[in-house]
């Protein structure tokens, strides 16, 4: 067995660390693929909902490092994940306003390691994601946050669309920054329990997820860049939810 940091390899190793329970971020199998290997993956990526992806020999044999990868790799986090319905509540308990930060299809990692680096010097409460279509937390990642991935919650979830319904019920609205919003961020009251969505740079927040939020805002801006990069656009907003929240308690800002 190989395993380096968050990396192990070779069909052996990881289906046995999958039955033992080990949280992978995801597992990459080799594309073409057959036989009883093959089966045995699949079969335990969908039995503990771990995202599967099928890539080109040559990916996996870079990132295995010429090691005997069989095939098969898989990635292990650097940090625990943690689930929402276990931080809402405590959130509310303590008396304090919530504060999430919800990141739809967000792949790279430098930019959820600088988001994640914002979000903990603003107050975010916690961090969503999706079991599927989020960056891996590696090294990178933990390094482009300057730490914050070690001191924020982050939830991983199956659905966000699963995650909006219970936000709903537990009185957080959802807001999203969106180019077609008709509201400007300062505009938004996010003294309020709030849930902020992020979508990729390419393409923005998943349009059936945009559809169910509560609130729209577009970030103004006077130059003709199209927009922010979704780090600094999340750091904009975060900025402007702490202002307020520390005006309405007598803070200036």
């Amino acid at each position: 067995m190989k395993e380096e940091n968050t990396l192990i390899y070779g069909r052996h190793p990881v289906a046995d660390a999958i039955r033992a329970g080990k949280p992978f971020e995801k597992v990459m199998m080799q594309q073409g693929m057959r036989g009883e290997a093959e089966i045995e993956i699949r079969k335990l990526t969908k039995e503990f909902n771990i995202p599967l992806s099928i890539v080109p020999r040559e990916k996996l044999s870079k990132m295995a490092n010429g090691g005997n990868h069989q095939g098969i790799l898989g990635f292990l986090p650097l940090i625990a994940y943690q689930k929402l319905d276990d931080i809402l509540p405590f959130v509310f308990e303590k008396g304090e306003t919530p504060l999430l930060l919800l990141l739809d299809n967000v792949t790279d990692v430098r930019n959820f390691g600088a988001i994640a680096r914002s979000a903990e010097v603003m107050g975010v409460h916690a961090i969503v994601v999706p079991q599927n279509g989020s960056a891996l937390i590696n090294a990178d990642a933990m390094k482009s946050s300057a730490g914050a991935l070690s001191r924020i919650a982050v939830c991983r979830e199956k659905s966000m669309s699963q995650v909006m319904d219970y936000l709903a019920q537990s009185g957080v609205r959802v807001v999203a920054s969106d180019l077609g919003g008709k509201k400007k961020v300062f505009d938004v009251d996010f003294t309020l329990p709030t849930a902020v969505i992020m979508g990729s740079e390419g393409e923005g927040v998943n349009k059936a997820l945009l559809r169910r939020a509560d609130e729209t805002f577009i970030i103004p801006q006077v130059g003709t860049t199209d927009s922010l990069n979704v780090s600094v656009a999340t750091g904009v907003i975060l900025y402007e939810v702490l202002r307020q929240r520390l005006v309405e308690n007598g803070i200036s800002a």
